[in-house]
This record gives C-alpha cells, sequence and structure tokens, in this order.
C-alpha cells in the first residue's frame, strides 16, 4: 500500500465503532500461542520420558515454542507432546478455537470455518484430541446401573467394503439385535459416574462383562440390570450382588432398583449423536468420549480440554 493508500486508510479510522476497534486490535496483536503455555505448564510439573518412563531428565532448551526435556536414562530428547496423538499437529495458535467447537459439538465443516483450516484438517484434529482425551477408568459406587444400547455398523468412509453398499439409515436385514449391531455397554452409578465400553457385533455375553466391568466395579456395589440372563450369571462368578428389573412385564421400577438413569444417558447420546448423520463404527469409541465429556458439563472450557488430554496421555 502506498504512502496516498494509506493515509485514507488510517483516516477511517475515525469511523469505526468500538466493536470494530476492539477487533481491529485483537487482528494487529500478535498471536500468543496459549497452548503451549497449557502444554509446558502440564508437562512440566512431573515430566516423564515417553521413551523409557524415566523422571530423570532436565530441561533442553525450547524449539517450536514449546520446552524440551532431555532423558538421562536413555538420552533422548522430547517435548510435552512427544508419544502423544496431539504429536506434529500444526497451528496450535488456533487449537482453542477448534476446541470451543468441539464443545459446542459443531460440525466438522462448522469448525474449520471459525478454525480457519480445511475441512479434512478439521476431521484429523477431532480424533487426535478425542484419541488423547479418552478418560480414565472411574470407579461406581453405591448403586450402579448398566444396561446396553446398540448402533447399526458403519462403514462410513471406508474405501472398501466386505458388503454391499447401502443408504444411510436404511432398515436392518436383520429383525431384532444381530450381527449387523454394534453394542455399547453402559454403566453410570447414581453420583453421575459413567463408563462405556463398545463390545462388538450382536448381544453382550457374560465373557464381555467380566472382560470389562470388575475394574469399574467397588466390591460392595449393588449392581442394577434388566433381566438378561448374562449380567445374572456374571454377578454370580463376580461375587457382586445383584438385582434385575423384568422390564419385559412392565416393571419398570422396585423402589431404588430400577435403570432409568442409564437409560436416560442412552437417549441423551442418541440425540446428540443424530447431529453428525451416522458415524463410523472404527470412530465409535471417540464419540462417546466426546458425549461422555460433554454429559454435566465435565469439561467446560478449551483449557480443560487440552489439559485433560494432554495430562491423560502421559499418565498412560
Amino acid at each position: 500500500m502506498n504512502a496516498r493508500n494509506f493515509s485514507a486508510f488510517l483516516k477511517q479510522f475515525a469511523l469505526l465503532s468500538q466493536r470494530q476497534r476492539t477487533h481491529l486490535l485483537t487482528l494487529l496483536h500478535p498471536v500468543r500461542d496459549n497452548a503451549a503455555a497449557v502444554i509446558d505448564t502440564v508437562t512440566g510439573a512431573q515430566p516423564v520420558c515417553p521413551h523409557c518412563n524415566s523422571a530423570v531428565i532436565y530441561r533442553h532448551g525450547r524449539a517450536n515454542g514449546l520446552q524440551r526435556y532431555r532423558c538421562r536414562s536413555c538420552g533422548k530428547t522430547f517435548n510435552g507432546l512427544t508419544g502423544t496423538p496431539l504429536a506434529r499437529l500444526h497451528h496450535r495458535a488456533r487449537w482453542f478455537d477448534y476446541l470451543d467447537c468441539m464443545i459446542d459439538a459443531k460440525s466438522v465443516r462448522q469448525a474449520a470455518a471459525t478454525a480457519g483450516v480445511h475441512r479434512n484438517t478439521s476431521f484429523r484434529w477431532r480424533h487426535r484430541f478425542l484419541m488423547a482425551a479418552q478418560l480414565a477408568p472411574t470407579r461406581l459406587t453405591g448403586i450402579a446401573e448398566a444396561d446396553e444400547t446398540f448402533l447399526r455398523e458403519s462403514e462410513k468412509g471406508a474405501r472398501q467394503l466386505d458388503r454391499p453398499p447401502r443408504k444411510r439409515g436404511g432398515p436392518a436385514g436383520k429383525p431384532g439385535i444381530s450381527s449387523e449391531q454394534v453394542c455399547i455397554l453402559v454403566a453410570r452409578d447414581r453420583t453421575g459416574q459413567t463408563v462405556d465400553f463398545v463390545t462388538g457385533k450382536g448381544p453382550v455375553t457374560k465373557q464381555q462383562l467380566h472382560t470389562h466391568l470388575p475394574p469399574v466395579l467397588d466390591r460392595d456395589v449393588l449392581l442394577v440390570t434388566d433381566g438378561n440372563a448374562a449380567y445374572r450369571y456374571f454377578a454370580l462368578e463376580a461375587g457382586i450382588t445383584h438385582e434385575a428389573v423384568n422390564l419385559r412385564a412392565g416393571i419398570r421400577t422396585r423402589g431404588a432398583v430400577h435403570v432409568q438413569n442409564v437409560n436416560a444417558y442412552h437417549g441423551r447420546f442418541h440425540q446428540w449423536l443424530s447431529r453428525f448423520n451416522g458415524v463410523a463404527t472404527r470412530y465409535l469409541r471417540n464419540y462417546l468420549t466426546w458425549r461422555h465429556i460433554l454429559d454435566v458439563d465435565r469439561i467446560a472450557s478449551p483449557e480443560a480440554l487440552l489439559t485433560a488430554a494432554i495430562g491423560l496421555s502421559h499418565t498412560r
């Protein structure tokens, strides 16, 4: 811009509103990498080598805005993102804008427009952040309800199918619960603590319950389920107190014995998931994590979401 045009440009400033001036100052101010500050704060408290898990390390300069460390045991260097799903992701200055969109559960294209990135980058970021933020196992206490919900298997986005393609949202080829349905096991206690697992195709089995539930149930928990026999045999073998409600007979509650809490969670999950117009089964674990994060505002800010993602990645 030449001097004359620049002078004319400056004269236009007097016409700007206060809001427009604030926005202009934001654009002119150098972008601060707030994400880097969060990363250094989380990993700097108790840095551990991602290569050998040694805690004998020391600071080793800075690179690309992040603190680097060197391990005295193996001699390798690393930063706070090394070994996590967030490693080598670019445009950190735009992460908080994007994480705001995730908290609002915006679509891939909406988030891309807000953060100023390509839609493919938006999709990649979504699943990188969700992979990093897989929540640590929770212990369920008191009265815990467990029940399954089902989604039709989806190979959305797959380049090769092992079956003929079908129209999204069409009816299943087999009635009821079958190998076309993917089972999601959800357990939730009365304080709102929730765990969920993708157990695979078809109904849940006793062996799958033995795999997933014992690590998250207190020994003195009261497990409440529907009449599925798999839960009864699991509870007998695991030594867990168990009560069942006979939903087929129309008996939904017996005092405090019911599964309405976990079924309400199922309803919120399905209602929330419908905005995405179907999700690929291979990404279902990530969407369960996303819904869990948003339920009862467990994580309500971009800073908290990034902190959780980095912190959990370093404690696995």
